[in-house]
């Protein structure tokens, strides 16, 4: 965590991971919480699993208030514990979150069968896109807009041949598709395996599954595909037919979500765009290995876009 921090924030982000304790303690006295079970981190957040005044479980979520986290508590309102975690309390100025608890240890990623996992990630990404974004939410359009130009600098920097095909391919992709519009549903934007948690035992049981960690964007569910197509990539592999793994993902998905096949492609090809820009920085860095996986679900749509 201290390293992403530096990175994104330099030194005020080591002050920010070095006053974290005093946070846990300050916010737990201001909710009545009780401190229990182990911290967990990823590369923003510290997880705190706590118990409130009344016996309830919940987590304390701490982050800094950026780009990518001040818009959570509006996505988790909207839905309001439908198909996602419940939000308890938040501070607007710190961007300190009280979640209710879910199994940690219990994620979809975990689940044994691949294609049981997909079905039931796919009818979280259903129900969640159901709800219109709140306002105030970014917005879809201007981040494909913003992918159009990106892509057209990097084409003229790289110097991979199959490189600069996949951004055109990709960016041509998207430019047919967005005079269309970009659609103004509430996405969760990140809902891979690991970000769909089980209740706790004891815990309410309203559904199976509920969606956690959410980087909510206003836009079409179409954009929502492309984690579950790359995620789980050896059991793709181990099938020993990508193609049809991965079609037969993307079948499963568009159906759930009840998708225009077509233009899922093209946004899914976007979303692979986003991708290959956030990897390759300039346009000049060769492109790393989840790139690579990305470059081959783009390899099997743009076929089937072809055909």
């Amino acid at each position: 965590m201290l390293d992403a921090h530096v990175g994104y924030s330099g030194e005020a982000g080591r002050a920010w991971v070095a006053g974290l304790p005093a946070s846990v303690e300050r916010w737990s006295e201001r909710w009545a919480l009780t401190p229990e079970g182990a911290v967990a981190s990823g590369a923003v957040a510290l997880v705190v699993p706590v118990r409130r005044a009344d016996g309830t479980p919940a987590v304390l979520k701490l982050q800094p208030v950026d780009e990518e986290t001040r818009r959570e508590p509006a996505a988790l309102r909207a839905w309001d514990g439908e198909g996602a975690v419940r939000l308890l309390e938040h501070d607007p100025a710190s961007g300190t979150m009280l979640l209710e608890r879910l199994d940690a240890a219990r994620s979809l990623g975990a689940l044994p069968d691949a294609w049981e996992a997909l079905r039931l990630l796919s009818a979280r990404l259903a129900q969640l896109s159901r709800v219109p974004a709140p306002p105030g939410l970014r917005r879809l359009d201007a981040i494909a807009a913003d992918l159009l130009r990106r892509a057209a600098t990097a084409r003229e920097r790289v110097g991979d041949p199959a490189l600069r095909g996949l951004l055109d391919g990709c960016a041509g992709a998207l430019a047919e598709v967005l005079p269309d519009g970009a659609g103004d549903r509430l996405l969760h934007w990140d809902l891979h395996y690991d970000n769909v948690l089980a209740p706790l035992p004891d815990g309410d049981r309203r559904a199976e599954w509920l969606a956690i960690d959410p980087k909510p964007l206003a836009g079409d569910p179409a954009f929502e595909l492309l984690p579950a197509l790359r995620n789980r990539w050896d059991e793709v592999v181990d099938g020993g037919d990508v193609a049809r793994a991965v079609l037969r993902r993307f079948d499963l998905m568009t159906e759930a979500l009840g998708l225009e096949r077509a233009r899922a492609v093209a946004w899914t090809l976007a979303r692979v765009l986003q991708n290959v820009l956030w990897a390759t920085g300039d346009g000049t860095t060769a492109p790393s290995f989840p790139v690579a996986v990305d470059r081959r679900v783009a390899e099997v749509l743009r076929a089937r876009r072809a055909g």
